[in-house]
């Protein structure tokens, strides 16, 4: 099983969003915190399930520990007041 990191920012509006520091185009949104992390759960396993990187290969990417990620300061910039929520992704479902 793999776990990946997903950044839970609430917009003014009301709305959370939801983005992926190992998918960096992948976002989705719920209108509570609860439903932020299930659609981050559903969103995950429906976009790992067909993933093909600009390469053409197909192998998901490695998913950074949040050690890691508090290293790279662009998710640093991007995690400040913002909430860390670890998703669960196993390829075998």
């Amino acid at each position: 099983m793999r776990v990946y990191i997903a950044l839970i920012q609430k917009d003014s509006g009301g709305t959370f969003r939801v983005s992926f520091p190992d998918f960096p185009s992948l976002v989705t949104a719920g209108d509570s915190l609860d439903e932020a992390i299930e659609e981050a759960e559903e969103t995950l396993e429906s976009v790992a399930g067909d993933w093909t990187n600009p390469d053409g290969t197909t192998d998901l990417p490695i998913p950074r520990t949040i050690e890691q990620l508090q290293n790279d300061p662009q998710f640093s910039d991007a995690a400040d007041g913002g909430t860390i929520v670890e998703i669960d992704y196993d390829a075998a479902e």
